[in-house]
């Protein structure tokens, strides 16, 4: 049948996304989703919206989604923020690849770290945005001095993904103030694990744009709800390929349970610190065992062992029914990433891995 795609579809290297393997009694450690069930009050939010299912589901939901975007902006009220500065989308996946075509499709080349989010590479490819790699520091740390060249925008995480490596608010500001004639997004998927937003800084630059997911922080990967902060033109320019594309990218629950998420920041905040408790202690233990641990500021963290090899441990781990990212990638094909699970999946882990090292070194 692939005589009838289009060229651009041969073209295409889609996206990977992590395993969703049907094992039982599985310890899923492979894509960043929280240990923790989302705030009570998101299950109420949906469940209310469904009991006048009758009448609500069979209504488009509102194509603005304001009662999120009016809920973002009170959370970031402390910066300023309004409404008319916050895009909504379907996951956070779905308002950077709008962000693409919206902001950073340009004659130049827009930059992105050589090991990061690997989708932005797709989005690339989807359409056709010329792109350069900039080189992680040994360290896997991001220089913005490696950045003052010309281009047609700058992307990245922060934390970066894989590596869960935090770039300084300041940092980022002075990015902000090099590349002034530039598009510059920051992907904070993982921030609210240790990092600071650069939401503070988007009413000083107009050339930021800010992109969130309530799949980490927020524990609610399975609605799919992302949300990006910018100035009012930036914002206006993604709407304009939301509506040139999917004019109802959010459905009644979603927006239901979005708004039930952000309002409660008592959960919000209770489960995050539980998953930064979690990471230091499992980086502690990893220590312990002789790995190789980087510093990070996400809900995973990026581990080798000097002595054994990657592949060989994830594969010793699944036989375990324990699962972790490898990715067979230049420059990383020997670390790991692990997601930060719960207090007794971590201690299960760091059971598994300490009989796997010992099995190795007595074989």
């Amino acid at each position: 049948m692939s005589r009838y795609w289009s060229s651009l579809v041969h073209r295409l290297t889609p996206y990977v996304p992590g395993e969703q393997p049907k094992l039982s009694r599985l310890v899923k450690l492979n894509t960043n989703e929280n240990p923790y069930p989302p705030s009570p009050r998101v299950v109420a939010a949906i469940a209310d919206e469904l009991a006048n299912a009758g009448e609500s589901l069979r209504l488009y939901p509102d194509p603005n989604a304001d009662r999120l975007k009016e809920a973002v902006a009170a959370r970031y009220a402390e910066f300023g923020i309004q409404p008319q500065q916050v895009f909504v989308g379907n996951g956070s996946d779905e308002v950077l690849a709008h962000a693409f075509m919206a902001l950073l499709k340009h004659d130049l080349p827009i930059l992105f770290p050589d090991i990061t989010y690997s989708f932005y590479p797709v989005y690339c490819g989807l359409y056709d945005i010329a792109y350069s790699t900039v080189p992680l520091a040994e360290d896997f740390a991001i220089h913005i001095e490696d950045y003052a060249i010309a281009n047609g925008g700058i992307i990245f995480p922060n934390p970066n993904a894989p590596t869960g490596c935090l770039l300084p608010l300041a940092s980022i500001e002075r990015l902000l103030a090099a590349h002034a004639e530039s598009m510059i997004v920051v992907d904070e998927a993982y921030v609210d694990f240790g990092g600071e937003s650069a939401i503070a800084l988007v009413n000083h630059h107009a050339n930021l744009l800010v992109v969130h997911t309530l799949s980490k922080s927020r524990s609610l990967a399975g609605l799919r709800v992302g949300y990006a902060v910018g100035h009012y033109d930036l914002v206006e320019a993604l709407n304009r390929v939301k509506n040139s594309f999917n004019s109802y990218p959010l459905d009644r629950l979603a927006i239901a349970g979005a708004v039930a998420a952000i309002n409660d920041q008592e959960h919000f905040a209770t489960t995050s610190q539980a998953v930064i408790r979690s990471r230091e202690a499992l980086r502690s233990s990893l220590l312990q065992l002789g790995f190789e641990v980087l510093p990070s500021a996400a809900n995973f963290i990026f581990t080798r062992h000097p002595q054994y090899g990657a592949g060989q441990l994830a594969a010793a781990l699944r036989e375990r029914g324990i699962i972790v990212r490898h990715f067979k990638l230049p420059r990383i094909d020997q670390h790991l990433r692990i997601t930060i699970g719960s207090d007794e999946q971590c201690q299960i882990l760091v059971e598994a891995l300490s009989e796997i090292l010992q099995f190795v070194r007595s074989g």
